[in-house]
C-alpha cells in the first residue's frame, strides 16, 4: 500500500481525490487534509494567502499520522503566485515541516508536461488575466511555452466547483489552438477527474488538470507508476525522454 498525502485549500473540488483513488484501481491510498482557503475569488494578491508556510505546516501533522509517504500542496495559484524560486522555497519549507518528499500542483504541471513531451501548451483558466499571466511566467521558467491562454475569470472557487463537463469543455475549447501539444486547466476548484477522457477525445490531444497532475506528482515522488486510462494520456503513456 502506498499512501499519498495532499494539502487542499478549502472545500471545493476535493472529492476529485477519492474519485481518482478509485480510478487508479491499485494499492494506492489518497489522504486529503484541508487548509485555510483564504479568499474565494482569484486576484493577483489572493493566491499567496493559502500557501503561506505556517498554514501548510499546520496541515502536515495529520498526514504524518496517516502514514503518508509524500505530500503535495494541491493548489496551482497558491504555488505559482510567487514565481519559480518562490515555489521552490515553499516546497522546501513543506518538505522540512512534513519530514517527507514534497511538491506542489504548479511543479506537477511542469513535470507532467515533460512526461508527455508537451513543450508547447495552451492554458484554460478561470483566473483573471493577471493571474493567468503569472502561470504563463511560471511555465516559461520551466521551458514550457504557452502558445495560447484563455481567461474567463475572475471566477470564485465556489462557482468553479459547480461547473460540469459542458462548461469545462467549453473553457478548454476556447483555449486550444492547433499548435498546442496539450491543454492545461490549472484551477484546483474544478471537478475534472471524471471528464478527462471526454476532454481528450474532443480536443484530440492530452489534457492536464489540477487534481490529475497533483496525484500523478505524488506517485512520482514515491516512484510509483500506475496505468489508469480513465485518467487520460498522462496515466497511459510511456515516459518521454527529453533531449
Amino acid at each position: 500500500m502506498t499512501a499519498l498525502g495532499f494539502l487542499y485549500p478549502g472545500h471545493f473540488a476535493e472529492d476529485d481525490y477519492p474519485r481518482i483513488e478509485q480510478l487508479l484501481g491499485s494499492d494506492i491510498r489518497v489522504d486529503v487534509v484541508h487548509t485555510e482557503a483564504g479568499e474565494g475569488a482569484h486576484r493577483v494578491a489572493a493566491p499567496r494567502e493559502p500557501g503561506a508556510a505556517e498554514r501548510l505546516a499546520r496541515g502536515v501533522e495529520g498526514l504524518r499520522l496517516s502514514g503518508a509517504e509524500a505530500v503535495v500542496w494541491a493548489s496551482a495559484s497558491g504555488s505559482f503566485a510567487d514565481g519559480w524560486e518562490g515555489a521552490h522555497e515553499q516546497v522546501r519549507a513543506l518538505a522540512h515541516a512534513a519530514g517527507m518528499p514534497a511538491s506542489c500542483t504548479s511543479f506537477a504541471f511542469v513535470h507532467a508536461a515533460r512526461e508527455i513531451g508537451a513543450r508547447r501548451v495552451a492554458v484554460a483558466a478561470t483566473y483573471p488575466a493577471g493571474v493567468t499571466g503569472l502561470f504563463r511566467d511560471f511555465l516559461r521558467a520551466a521551458d514550457v511555452e504557452v502558445v495560447a491562454a484563455h481567461s474567463v475569470g475572475p471566477v470564485a472557487a465556489a462557482e468553479a466547483a459547480t461547473w460540469g463537463e459542458s462548461e469545462i469543455l467549453a473553457l478548454a475549447r476556447d483555449a486550444d489552438i492547433p499548435e498546442a501539444e496539450a491543454v492545461l486547466l490549472p484551477d484546483s476548484a474544478l471537478h475534472t477527474a471524471s471528464h478527462i477522457p471526454a476532454l481528450e477525445k474532443d480536443l484530440g490531444k492530452p489534457v492536464l488538470t489540477a487534481s490529475q497532475v497533483t496525484v500523478w506528482e505524488a506517485l512520482r515522488l514515491t516512484d510509483r507508476r500506475v496505468n489508469a486510462p480513465a485518467l487520460g494520456a498522462l496515466f497511459t503513456r510511456e515516459p518521454i525522454v527529453q533531449v
